[in-house]
């Protein structure tokens, strides 16, 4: 255990205690909302597009849930921002967790990931890709 990882769980504590961007959007272009049942995450994430309808000019997010998913919601938060629609549904979980810097254990990638699904589904469905009315990390639930 070298001090590099104590650094990110600092980051990490620090986005969960002092959540960068987190509040409601007034003029939000498009919002959404998803859960990670398994630990009780909630993640509301509100996204501002500029005028060419496909840039981020803003997000915001309110939820609550463990340090894991709120801090990558708060660090997304500020990923997001001047990214691009095909962008943002281009990202994958290493993505995530690249941006987290520590390693997370099979059962905290939902956690992670949770934002970014948000972010991705909120995304689809603002261009008509999706109908959904919440993301769930609980795809296959139904057993």
């Amino acid at each position: 255990m070298g001090t590099g990882s104590d650094m990110y769980r600092q980051q990490i504590l620090d986005h969960y205690k002092n959540p960068r961007n987190y509040g409601e959007l007034d003029d939000a272009t498009f919002e959404h909302v998803g859960e990670n049942p398994m630990c009780g995450d909630t993640i509301k994430l509100f996204v501002k597009l500029d005028d060419d309808d496909e840039t981020i000019a803003g997000v915001s997010f309110i939820g609550d849930g463990c340090a894991i998913s709120q801090a990558s919601a708060s660090l997304l938060s500020g990923e997001l921002r001047g990214m691009t629609i095909p962008e943002v549904r281009a990202m994958d979980r290493d993505d995530i967790i690249d941006m987290l810097g520590v390693e997370i254990s099979p059962m905290r990638v939902k956690c992670a990931v949770l934002a970014e699904k948000v972010a991705q589904d909120g995304a689809a469905i603002y261009v008509g890709d999706k109908e959904l009315e919440e993301t769930t990390t609980e795809e296959d639930s139904e057993s």
